[in-house]
């Protein structure tokens, strides 16, 4: 491991930064800014520094909470529905099954429920097991407002969040023939692999096409993927792994044009992410390093 902390915990900075925004542009924004300042202390000052991954954490969760704010006012204007930004990860993610779910599409879009004070806590306390005394350092609150806050922000997310123990092997194969029902345009196929009240939320950001919003039950998510093999050019459907799961990208003619993130649950998919805003698919050919 590198003696310089900044790098040694760089993943980590990118991941607290990542959870917390979902963007990660934002987040490689957010960590660049961490850097300037830790090393504007100087040598000397660094050195002094009791816990360098503490204080790093807080740097990074202060500027991630000022991006935040800025960027909660432009979520408001976004056209249709958000979605995070899909990241490629490997699959070894998935074996640290706390990281996976905590960056899992279904996570990040259940976290932005929460403001942004909220959900700092929440991602540093239960994702990161960072004391409560640092955290409030982090935030500008007390340790006890921070209880208070850790406290209410998990009742918010246990109401909220998916709780899906599927094995790799299970969704691996749940994917197959899901893509090999989208390739064959295979209505049938598909409607045997989704749930019945399975939901697509498709993120086109105004961009491209894209619906705005979600799509309900399997017949009409169905006849929508059927479709796509009768669209003009060459589709190929290829499984990848983005956000620490299961998912999908979809080229058409050698182009990538979407996306998609699978929640598998009891042999079957409830819930489908689409992400089409090429300004969010800058990332999915280079994997990601996520760590806690």
């Amino acid at each position: 491991m590198t003696d310089d902390p900044f790098l040694a915990h760089r993943s980590l900075l990118f991941t607290v930064a990542y959870e917390m925004l979902g963007t990660a542009a934002d987040a490689e924004d957010v960590v660049q800014e961490t850097w300037l300042r830790w090393a504007a202390l100087g040598a000397g000052a660094r050195a002094e520094v009791r816990d360098p991954r503490a204080y790093l954490v807080q740097i990074v969760t202060r500027q991630a909470l000022n991006r935040l704010r800025t960027l909660a006012r432009r979520r408001e204007e976004y056209v249709g529905e958000w979605l995070p930004e899909p990241l490629l990860t490997s699959p070894d993610v998935a074996e640290d099954v706390e990281l996976a779910e905590s960056v899992s599409f279904a996570m990040l879009t259940v976290l932005e429920t929460l403001g942004p004070t909220e959900r700092a806590v929440f991602v540093l306390r239960e994702v990161f097991q960072s004391p409560y005394d640092e955290i409030a350092q982090a935030v500008g609150k007390t340790p006890a407002a921070v209880r208070q806050i850790a406290s209410r922000a998990s009742r918010h997310i246990a109401a909220r969040r998916p709780r899906v123990r599927v094995s790799r092997a299970e969704q691996e194969a749940v994917v197959a023939r899901f893509l090999a029902a989208v390739r064959g345009g295979d209505l049938q196929g598909l409607l045997d692999v989704l749930a019945p009240d399975v939901v697509v939320v498709p993120d086109g950001g105004g961009v491209v096409a894209a619906a705005r919003r979600p799509i309900h039950g399997a017949d009409r998510v169905a006849a929508l993927l059927s479709g796509l093999a009768r669209l003009a050019g060459e589709l190929t459907a290829t499984p990848v792994w983005l956000n620490g799961g299961p998912a999908a990208r979809l080229d058409l003619d050698g182009r990538l044009d979407t996306v998609v993130s699978l929640v598998v649950e009891d042999g079957r998919i409830t819930h489908v992410y689409a992400v089409r805003n090429p300004h969010k698919l800058t990332r999915v050919d280079e994997e990601a390093e996520l760590s806690r």
